[in-house]
């Protein structure tokens, strides 16, 4: 450990404020020059760039917080699978840590920072050496092609540890965390373009690329079919958006008292969906990872994970963990046997998934019923009717902890699952995390700054 400690020296690192709490104002500077950061840096194309076989997997690069082809084609992929692995090692006992405790959670920090550097190194390499990102083919044998295979994972690697820089500002300095930032930054672009773009279709150049011109251009052809694709799309985006918003509003409260203090009270609210949104944006990363890998395996004459046609998985491990578009399998009526095999499948690995992650989460993040029991006794709160000690609390809060993490964990997997196969405009995972990740981040504005926000925007919050 005490080489883990001074390795974790020599990495970069965020400081965090003096101050306890940071006003709303400067949180929200920090957080909107970050955003305007990612933006920027997902325009700035990776410097001797030949072919760009990723680009076909636009759609994986919004759970990826990533803009393939650019300096942040990794995006949050390896601090994502750092947390995987790290949980993993963690929840199988073969990494021994307490993470009750401040100092065990420090190490696991710690382990989390190298492991994302380690991985964002291993991404950059695997990228370009295995052909994803890679110089011109027609430099290829010449001295110049590796020196800008090198210069790529350079710029690769640079990236990478700027987001995790980001991430770091993010969480000290602003609003929730740079990758939920970033999944919904992300989200919100495809959303918003996918919605109101008036260009040509590049798969039909006769109707626009967006939602809305293209239905009413087909209304004017007499296509009725591609009008009811584009309103099932909007339709599926809608109800995401509301089943995911009622959702996050349930909750069980546990009646508190101050033990000191008789006559007041408060009551600590457990959410639904527990574990928010972290456990999706696990499984989906994951799964959006073994997709990039199987296409770069493929690419390399070793399709190990299954097979492509373009961007489609046909064959392999990839095409029974893809998702595919049941309604417009049905509209169209192109619905087979083997779809619907498909489609049980990705609802079975985003439901287990999300329960094993969201078990793994509570773990680690502090959510547990003994973290939680000893959080409200140091809050000087208690339950009425029981004695003021951490044991008894504990297993009260067990009653209703694990309980809400397995449900709310399977919850959001199905809903996952269920807007992933709707052909929602965005991958459905996507609008589902924006949502969850928004709704969080008013929830925690509202909490703690209600009081020194602008009267504007405050009447807007309310």
């Amino acid at each position: 450990m005490a080489l883990l400690e001074k390795i974790t020296s020599y990495l970069p690192e965020v400081r965090g404020p003096l101050q306890k709490k940071l006003p709303f104002n400067q949180k929200l500077k920090w957080t909107l020059l970050i955003l305007v950061i990612f933006y920027v840096l997902g325009l700035i194309p990776l410097f001797g760039l030949g072919e760009n076989s990723l680009q076909q997997f636009e759609f994986l690069s919004i759970i990826l917080g990533a803009s393939f082809g650019s300096i942040i084609s990794l995006g949050i992929g390896p601090l994502v699978t750092a947390s995987i692995v790290l949980q993993l090692l963690a929840g199988t006992g073969i990494l021994k840590l307490d993470l009750s405790s401040p100092e065990g959670k420090k190490k696991f920090q710690g382990l989390q920072k190298i492991a994302g550097v380690f991985f964002v190194i291993l991404e950059g390499a695997i990228y370009v050496l295995m052909g994803g990102l890679a110089p011109s083919a027609a430099l290829a044998g010449t001295p110049l092609f590796e020196q800008l295979q090198l210069i790529l994972i350079i710029q690769l690697i640079v990236g990478g540890l700027l987001i995790m820089l980001m991430d770091g500002v993010v969480s000290k300095w602003g609003f929730g965390s740079g990758l939920s930032l970033f999944i919904a930054a992300g989200v919100a672009q495809q959303v918003f373009i996918r919605t109101f773009n008036f260009l040509p279709s590049p798969t039909n150049p006769d109707i626009a690329a967006g939602a809305i011109p293209a239905i009413f251009q087909s209304i004017a052809r007499g296509d009725l079919t591609t009008v009811t694709l584009e309103l099932a799309a909007i339709i599926s985006t809608l109800l995401v958006f509301a089943i995911c918003v009622y959702g996050q509003s349930m909750k069980v409260e546990i009646p508190l008292s101050f033990g000191r203090v008789r006559g007041y009270g408060m009551r600590w609210p457990l959410n639904f969906f527990y574990t928010s949104n972290i456990p999706v944006i696990l499984v989906a990363a994951l799964l959006a990872n073994i997709q990039l890998f199987a296409q770069l395996l493929q690419r390399w004459g070793h399709p190990l994970l299954g097979t492509f046609n373009g961007s489609s998985p046909v064959s392999g491990l990839v095409y029974w963990l893809s998702n595919p578009n049941i309604v417009q399998s049905i509209i169209t009526g192109g619905l087979t046997w083997t779809q619907v095999g498909q489609a049980l499948v990705y609802i079975l690995i985003m439901v287990v998934g999300a329960i094993v992650f969201s078990a793994f989460w509570v773990q680690t993040a502090g959510m547990d019923a003994k973290s939680q029991a000893k959080q409200i006794l140091n809050s000087g709160l208690q339950i009425p009717g029981f004695r003021r000690d951490e044991r008894v609390l504990e297993k009260v809060l067990n009653r209703y902890i694990w309980p809400l993490t397995i449900a709310g964990g399977a919850a959001i997997g199905l809903l996952a699952a269920l807007a992933d196969l709707t052909g929602a405009l965005s991958q459905g995972t996507g609008i589902l995390l924006a949502v969850m990740i928004v709704y969080k981040l008013y929830e925690e504005i509202a909490k703690q700054h209600m009081m020194d926000m602008h009267p504007s925007l405050k009447k807007f919050m309310e």
